[in-house]
């Protein structure tokens, strides 16, 4: 199921070229409350058969609207957290090394590489469309085109093997990234630079588990007006998603609608206002952002 935030804050389904509207059927039969939030639905969805019944069954009968209508939002905007992995891909290390003079990961084990998550504020957030607002105090900020997972149970020291269980599904991240003046020779800025107002952009919505067999076998491809600039493999991660719940579990509690985004591939490149960004990940789908100046 495509598990989608439109319009007035209501919870859809994507089914073909229709969005059905699954939240009023959701807050009928009591299983979210009315106002509810999409943390409040995924919550509901992954720990409720009941629900997701209730749901797939909105889907395919319910109220419905043309996709190309409807306003996409991002498919969570109140996520409890959003753990970003960094330097997950070796051919985007060695491109950074390059690009800004970062240092070195060569050797790092797998729980010191992922020892470098950090934390994005949920006040980043954007939807599809964005837009992408590129700040005065820099001149260099680049897009980075993540696979990343939605929580869907609370969750202590998860097992690799039983990682998979607790996610809910997967949807696209935009990690917006300001490189200067903050970024060149500096390793501790990471929050701050990937932080600013409309640098996490999510969606186009949230495909839920069952439709995506392996997450480490999908292709990530991405234009920049029209040039591909980024063809990307999951398989090609240093550090996998059933790594990353381990090791993040190990150290702290996921709840339902937490996110992992799991890292870019190389092939980065900087914004300018005016740009327009098409990235795809298999199974999941495409999403667009404006890029645009401050005011």
């Amino acid at each position: 199921m495509k598990i989608c935030h439109y319009n007035a804050n209501q919870a859809g389904a994507v089914v073909g070229d229709k969005v059905y509207n699954i939240g009023d059927a959701l807050v009928k039969a009591n299983h979210v409350r009315a106002g509810y939030t999409m943390a409040d639905v995924i919550e509901a969805l992954a720990n409720n058969s009941a629900a997701m019944q209730v749901a797939r069954e909105a889907s395919s009968s319910g109220a419905s609207l043309p996709l190309a209508s409807a306003k996409l939002l991002a498919p969570i905007t109140n996520p409890p957290s959003l753990w970003a992995a960094a330097a997950n891909y070796k051919a985007h290390q060695a491109e950074m090394i390059g690009r800004v003079g970062t240092y070195s990961r060569t050797e790092m084990s797998p729980d010191e590489l992922m020892a470098e998550f950090f934390l994005k504020p949920t006040s980043s957030i954007v939807g599809p469309g964005g837009p992408i607002v590129l700040p005065k105090i820099s001149k260099h900020v680049d897009f980075e085109c993540e696979l990343c997972a939605v929580i869907g149970k609370r969750s202590k020291n998860i097992s690799e093997d039983n990682a998979h269980d607790i996610i809910f599904g997967y949807t696209i991240c935009w990690d917006i990234s300001q490189r200067d003046p903050w970024g060149i020779g500096k390793h501790n800025t990471r929050n701050i630079r990937k932080g600013f107002d409309s640098f996490s952009a999510l969606g186009p919505w949230i495909v839920s588990r069952d439709e995506i067999a392996d997450p480490q076998d999908l292709n990530i491809r991405v234009r920049q007006n029209g040039k591909e600039v980024m063809t990307a493999h999951t398989g090609d991660m240093i550090c996998n998603l059933r790594q990353h719940i381990r090791f993040l579990t190990s150290v702290l509690t996921l709840r339902p609608g937490d996110l992992i985004t799991t890292g870019t591939p190389a092939g980065v490149s900087r914004l300018a206002p005016g740009d327009r960004l098409h990235g795809t990940i298999d199974k999941i789908g495409s999403m667009e952002l404006d890029v645009v100046a401050a005011a």
